[in-house]
């Protein structure tokens, strides 16, 4: 019952987190974009609605329009969680490797030292150390029951390994769906800015007589801008994505190689 009340409380939290997160995101962005790449230094005449000033990419970024601090509210969202995911993961996996920690708990119960295993477990820390914790106790407990057959005691101990990597691996999932939701959200955003440009582009080439120069390099900008923010943006959350996948995935993969020896250590030590 602890465990389940401890996951629900930490499952709140990190949707307070990432709730918290994308407005807060927003508000800088627009603070930054307002105050900071709008600021009248950076175009000529010390207006914003003129030209930037040659070379100047806070005003070329400014001209990009409304659409750039969405994308930047998404690029500010994605280190935000590349950065909390980073940390989250790797207090998952303990203080030492995981793969001679594994390594060693599979030697140690060769040995049938249970006790020596608890320990180890005791010191590595971390989503996987807890996990074979719960099934070292767990076959530390099957030894003293005689009511259950070799079949059922393997069962259960199956079960108790499946049961703790359920508590412990949606805690290392987390907001990763928001990182894959964001790797298409920024190229689209990317393309709606460039549209946008695009539009106000041919608008400026579509006036009589001569076109308005000031339109037209204010619509190449928009389009230029966005379709660089939105691409940068949604290459950082695939590299993110996929790193953080990977690591989990290593994880989870130590997770079942340790369950298996624990599983047939049992079936080999006992009769």
């Amino acid at each position: 019952m602890k465990a389940t009340k401890t996951t629900k409380t930490t499952k709140k939290s990190r949707v307070g987190f990432a709730s918290l997160v994308i407005p807060l995101a927003l508000v800088a962005a627009t603070c930054i974009f307002l105050f900071v790449m709008g600021d009248g230094s950076h175009f000529m005449g010390g207006n914003s609605k003129n030209a930037p000033l040659p070379g100047d990419y806070f005003g070329t970024v400014y001209k990009g329009g409304f659409i750039v601090p969405i994308i930047m509210t998404l690029l500010i969202s994605v280190v935000t969680f590349a950065v909390e995911r980073y940390i989250t993961i790797s207090r998952a996996s303990g203080k030492g490797k995981v793969e001679i920690f594994v390594h060693n708990i599979k030697g140690l119960l060769e040995k049938n030292d249970i006790e020596a295993a608890l320990e180890a477990c005791d010191k590595q820390r971390g989503s996987v150390a807890n996990v074979i914790r719960a099934v070292v106790v767990k076959y530390r407990n099957l030894e003293k029951e005689d009511a259950m057959t070799k079949e059922q005691k393997l069962t259960s101990l199956q079960k108790e390994i499946e049961e703790a990597t359920s508590l412990e691996l949606p805690s290392l999932e987390e907001n990763l769906v928001i990182l894959a939701t964001f790797t298409s959200l920024g190229t689209l955003l990317g393309l709606l800015g460039t549209v946008l440009g695009m539009i106000r582009s041919f608008a400026a080439l579509a006036n009589a007589g001569s076109p308005d120069s000031v339109a037209l390099s204010t619509g190449i900008s928009e389009a230029l801008v966005n379709t660089a923010f939105g691409i940068g943006t949604s290459a950082l959350a695939m590299i993110s994505y996929s790193y953080f996948t990977s690591k989990i995935d290593k994880l989870t993969y130590s997770i079942d190689e340790a369950g298996f020896s624990i599983v047939q250590s049992y079936a080999a030590n006992h009769k």
